[in-house]
């Protein structure tokens, strides 16, 4: 699997992430096994999760196949902390707490570093400079070795990278940011994706096949099994089954047809290729799924495709997002 670097950095991971989401809760470690080390025989490096995924049953689970199924120094492991568990307070990304739980974190995989150290969300309630400093602090003692954000808006991300690169030798620069990026949530080419590309952080797209619904299996209603049928995801899923999606998940099995090939691959191989994007990050459920999403390896979209797709979802774009001349 091709390799690239994430961000204005010298580490390189492979342009296909492997996401752990539903690990320990729905996925046992023995399917988790299988997962990985599929993922790992295909090249792929980047290992993402978090301190909440599965209430921390995801990292347990990685940290158990580490060594014992994979090494430790062939994969890019990413966690992330700041959100909890408190109806009172979604996210806490106090210093405090964010060591707190990145040392459960590496209690959990069983290593003395991750590779990427996330902030899960933006915390209002803490001012930016110290969850920022708690970055700096993982980093400069050697339990993290690149730190970036997650789900920071365009202003937000802007304020980050910037107070970083304002102090170079003693901040440690922002590496990447994890958004939601796919054909059916193009959000981030708004704001967040221009800023990044400015300040050289390197965008991770999460849910880069819209929740599963661009794969064109919802196109007839829910399959038994799946995460829209499934109680506690149905709510993830059901923003995307309405009628301009319906139009864009069509044109996407359009243009597969046209290729020979699967809406899965279309969908991945366009957010794949996207400026600024480093790697998506996949959440396959069982094995079919990640060699579905490990096929696109070989698929580069013809252009007159990616501009198809392009125009069929496209984002509005007004004031202040363009140049306000042009109003």
């Amino acid at each position: 699997m091709e390799q690239r670097h994430l961000g204005r950095t010298g580490l390189r991971v492979s342009r296909i992430g492997l996401g752990t989401l539903t690990w320990g809760r729905d996925t046992d470690e023995h399917d988790a096994a299988g997962l990985l080390k599929a993922f790992w025989d295909a090249g792929g490096t980047l290992v993402d999760t978090a301190d909440v995924y599965g209430d921390g049953d995801a990292e347990y689970v990685v940290g158990r196949l580490l060594e014992r199924l994979v090494p430790r120094r062939d994969l890019v492991i990413a966690t992330k902390a700041g959100s909890v568990l408190d109806p009172d307070r979604r996210f806490d990304c106090s210093r405090g707490h964010l060591l707190a739980a990145l040392d459960a974190s590496l209690e959990r995989l069983g290593t003395d570093h991750v590779d990427i150290w996330q902030v899960h969300a933006f915390d209002p309630g803490t001012p930016l400079d110290e969850t920022l400093q708690a970055l700096d602090l993982a980093v400069s003692s050697g339990r993290a070795r690149y730190a970036g954000v997650s789900n920071f808006c365009g202003w937000q991300l802007a304020k980050a990278g910037t107070w970083q690169l304002a102090a170079p030798g003693t901040r440690t620069r922002l590496a990447s940011t994890q958004m939601e990026y796919s054909l059916l949530q193009r959000g981030v080419e708004r704001e967040v994706l221009p800023a990044a590309m400015d300040l050289g952080i390197g965008l991770l797209p999460s849910s880069p096949l819209g929740r599963g619904v661009l794969t064109g299996k919802y196109r007839h209603g829910l399959p038994p099994g799946s995460r829209g049928a499934c109680d506690h995801l149905s709510g993830f899923v059901a923003p995307y089954l309405d009628d301009a999606a319906d139009r864009i998940v069509d044109a996407v099995a359009i243009a597969a047809d046209g290729l020979a090939t699967t809406s899965l691959q279309v969908a991945l191989a366009w957010v794949r290729d996207r400026p600024g994007v480093v790697a998506p990050i996949i959440g396959p459920r069982n094995a079919q799924q990640l060699a579905a999403a490990l096929s696109v390896e070989a698929l580069s979209l013809p252009d007159e495709i990616c501009r198809a797709l392009d125009d069929v979802s496209a984002p509005v774009h007004r004031y202040p997002d363009q140049d306000w001349s042009t109003l």
